[in-house]
């Protein structure tokens, strides 16, 4: 469910080239934030395992608990949680090419042209039975927006499903290269997944120039429900040059 008001918020004016009109502001009855403590990540682990448990149920024990790439730097776990019953209800994790290289890459050779650009993975994506139809939106868009504050220039993923290859392609992505065949994953049980991959950059103008119903709903809409703020130390901590340091 979502409400929206045409009022640009007071302290939250938007800045406009291509129209005076107020950006629109649209609540939702969920959260969306990053899981940034122990007990969250554990309640992501319990929706990972649930939502994984029935198509990789030799995974479903391990997938219950916090692995080691949710703690890596550069690592965001995206969580949305519902205003009402307090559950998590949908999360996905956002893992960038540094300090290592994308988990995708050791089943896909990416293009080269793709290869050299700084990227970022969207894994574990899982939503709870009956939960709220924007949350697969909003953590398409969480990721866009912490792509974009992260200057990463791509967002790969693998989508199991005809079904949700068509919503990815839906939300703005396109298949890796051109006649590419679904590829057994390693970090997805090896099932077979269609690789799909979103230019960050460009996918403003694209969309603006498409007159895509997307524009709207990720450019237009403020959303205070989704806040992506780290706290400082957590964010300083993150940067590659503290390890060295």
């Amino acid at each position: 469910m979502i409400h929206r008001s045409r009022q640009a918020p007071a302290r939250h004016a938007a800045v406009r080239t291509r129209s005076t009109a107020a950006m629109t502001t649209a609540t939702l009855d969920f959260t969306v934030t990053i899981a940034t403590t122990d007990t969250e990540l554990r309640e992501v682990s319990v929706l990972r395992a649930q939502a994984y448990g029935h198509h990789l149920p030799a995974l479903a024990h391990s997938l219950a608990e916090p692995d080691a790439a949710d703690l890596l730097p550069g690592t965001q776990v995206l969580l949305c949680r519902s205003k009402r019953s307090g559950q998590v209800i949908g999360t996905a994790r956002l893992q960038r090419n540094h300090p290592q290289p994308l988990a995708i890459e050791a089943s896909v050779v990416l293009p080269d042209a793709l290869a050299a650009l700084p990227r970022a993975e969207i894994t574990r994506l899982a939503i709870a039975a009956g939960a709220d139809a924007l949350v697969r939106p909003m953590l398409v868009k969480a990721c866009y927006l912490a792509a974009v504050a992260s200057q990463i220039r791509l967002l790969v993923i693998g989508a199991r499903s005809p079904a949700l290859v068509r919503i990815y392609r839906g939300l703005g992505f396109a298949d890796l290269s051109e006649g590419a065949r679904p590829v057994p994953l390693a970090h997805a049980g090896n099932l077979p997944h269609q690789v799909l991959a979103f230019d960050v950059v460009s996918a403003e103008r694209r969309w603006h120039g498409a007159r895509h119903a997307l524009y709207g709903f990720m450019v237009e809409t403020w959303h205070p429900d989704l806040q992506l703020l780290t706290a400082p130390a957590a964010a300083m901590a993150a940067l590659p040059w503290r390890e060295a340091a």
